[in-house]
Formats: C-alpha cells, structure tokens, sequence
C-alpha cells in the first residue's frame, strides 16, 4: 500500500451480543489469510462463549497489553507492537469498548482510527446499540443506558459493513443452551435484555442502518459517475442549543434527521452572558457531542429570536430543531415565546419541537 494512503475499515454489524459477529469475522479473515494475507487478531472478547478453544487457528494473534486498574484487569490492544508487525489486516472486537485508564487512547474505535492512519486494515465488531445519534431511542426500547458508544462518523465512512443476522428465536435459544451468558443468568436475561419483543426493535434498528447504508453508496456512486441525481437535496438543519438544560437528546435527533434527509446540519447557541457553572457543564457536554458526531457549532450574540432569525434567513436553513422551554406560561406571555417568534417570522421553515430531556439522561 503507498504511504500515506488510509487502511480500509470493514464492520461487521449485529443487533444483540450472541449473533455470532466476531466468528464471521474470524472467518473472513482466514478467507483473506488462505489468499495470501497477512490477518492477525488484535482483541477478541475471551468471554464469548460462541467461539471455540481453536477459533484463532491459523490466525496469528498480537498478545493485548494488560492493566491492571482499580484491582481488575484490563485487556487492551498493543498499538506499538501491532504498528511493528505492519500486517495488512487487524481484527478488532467491540469497537465500543471503553479502554483501561492507562492506555494509549480513551477509546478502542480511537485505537482503530490510529491503525487506519498508518495505513493498516481493520476488521471489526459492533453492536447497533452502540450508535452514538441511537442512544436515546435504545434506551426507550431497552430501558438501559448505554455507555459504550461508537460515533456514527466512523460507522458511515466505513468502506464496508455487513449485517451479521440470525432470527431473535434463534438467538434466544442460544440463550437457553448457554451460550451466550452463564446458565445461572439465563432466565434473567431472557426477560430481559434477549425479551423477544426488545430483540425484533433493536433488529429492526439494525436492518434500516444497513439501507441506510444502501443509500449512502448510491449516493456516493452518482457522484463518482457524475450522474445527475433524479431529485435535488438541499435541505439544511439547524439544532437550537440552549445552555439551561441538556440538548444531547436534541442534537442526537437533528443529525438522524438531516442524515435522513442527506441533508447539512449545524449546531447554533446563541451566548448569554455570566453562565453559572452547570450551565457552562452543560454546554460543554452538548459541544462536546457534537464534534463527535461531526456537527458544525455556530455562536451567536444578540437577542435570542432575532439571532437566530438572521442565521436561519442568510444560510437558507429549511429544518429548525427546538428543545420544549422550561419558561412558565407568564413568563411566555410577558416576553414572548421563542417557538412563536419563530413560527411568526419564518413561515417557509420547518419547526420541530422535541423532549431535550430523556429519562436515560437523568
């Protein structure tokens, strides 16, 4: 491969932990290693029941690096050997995973990103849950927060990702033969985590990443081909950050909806003067969101509607995303309400107003 020139990230995608995603991808990689290639393992999951004592064989494994932390032990991937051996596929499990303290990155997907840059290919797992713009709807479906999170960037310029699937009936079976979790927790989990009915949404979830992904690539083709699109797309989202309460559950649903929509999206705050220190936290963390999930900040200063009146009317902004207000009603009526000003003065824009507050969040 030329230097300089970026590896090669493939995902392989499942809907529940059990779906067999690292065995296909240990098959794969002995496919490419029977052609010659030189594949070896970085990290897979030792707990995973689904894999046999010889699932590696044939498959030569860099040795992870091991931390101890807080009186446990960590396992994570050695960059420097791994960047020494200079392979030309590495084979990584859970992309989400939350690193050691201690380690080269906070983040294993951070440790891919590393390879990528070096030029090295990379094969890895992860669980449709761990979308970062899906954290708020896997917990109306699950009741679970979930902490270990991927940024949709890296999933969407992934150059391939392939949907590792089997029935919830079959997954749950694997349940039962404890395969999946120890046959002490089997009942637990069944009613739980692997209920039939969480197992068909989180799927389902699954299965529309992957067209969206479909669609992506068309995308991406006609402009290679430089076909003209049979229809023009020049929808652009702006989500309103506001410093009061939480907007990550706002943010989250403004990029899924311009991603929808294969539109632009930004983030626009517009600054209020001497924040207390929550608010300054909240802010912080909304940023922060944001540019994980690659979303442009804007900061304004003036009055709050007329502020974002201009910015939506000089930038030709078609969607406006809302958080609910916590004014009171005569505090409405006194001054004015935010929505009302808007929906006055901007009679061609959308509005949609959603819950910036979620359960999960509390």
């Amino acid at each position: 491969m030329p230097a300089n020139t970026p590896g090669k990230l493939k995902i392989f995608l499942g809907y529940a932990p059990g779906v067999g995603k690292a065995k296909v991808m240990i098959e794969e990689a002995r496919r490419r290693a029977s052609r010659g290639e030189d594949c070896v393992i970085a990290i897979i999951n030792a707990g995973d029941r689904l894999l046999s004592e010889d699932f590696s064989e044939g498959l030569p494994t860099i040795p992870p690096l091991v931390f101890q932390y807080g009186g446990v032990e960590g396992r994570e991937i050695d960059i420097p050997s791994i960047l020494k051996r200079n392979p030309h596929t590495v084979l990584v499990d859970n992309l989400a995973h939350v690193n050691v303290p201690g380690s080269a990155h906070a983040k294993r997907w951070e440790d891919v990103e590393e390879l990528l840059q070096k030029g090295i290919h990379v094969l890895a797992t992860m669980n449709v849950e761990s979308l970062e713009s899906l954290n708020d709807d896997i917990f109306e479906i699950t009741q679970r927060k979930v902490t270990e999170t991927v940024p949709d960037r890296l999933f969407h310029h992934a150059d391939e990702v392939e949907l590792v699937d089997v029935t919830p009936q079959a997954l749950r079976n694997r349940v039962k033969r404890g395969e999946i979790v120890p046959e002490a927790q089997v009942e637990q989990e069944l009613k739980g985590r692997y209920d039939e009915v969480k197992l068909n949404a989180l799927r389902e979830m699954a299965m529309r990443e992957i067209a969206g992904r479909v669609d992506e690539d068309l995308i991406a083709w006609r402009k290679r081909e430089r076909i003209a699109r049979p229809w023009q797309t020049s929808d652009r989202v702006l989500i309103c950050i506001t410093p009061t309460r939480s907007s990550l559950r706002l943010i989250r649903r403004g990029w899924r909806l311009a991603q929808k929509m294969q539109g632009e999206v930004k983030a626009v705050y517009v600054e209020e003067p001497k924040l207390p220190e929550t608010a300054v936290r909240i802010l912080q963390d909304d940023f922060m969101l944001c540019e994980r999930l690659g979303i442009p900040t804007v900061t304004l200063q003036g009055d709050i509607a007329d502020s974002i009146i201009k910015y939506v009317q000089d930038n030709n902004v078609t969607q406006i995303i809302l958080g609910h207000s916590d004014r009171t009603k005569l505090r409405d009526f006194l001054k004015g309400s935010l929505l009302v000003e808007l929906a006055k003065q901007l009679k061609t824009v959308d509005i949609l107003v959603v819950a910036t507050q979620h359960d999960s969040d509390k």
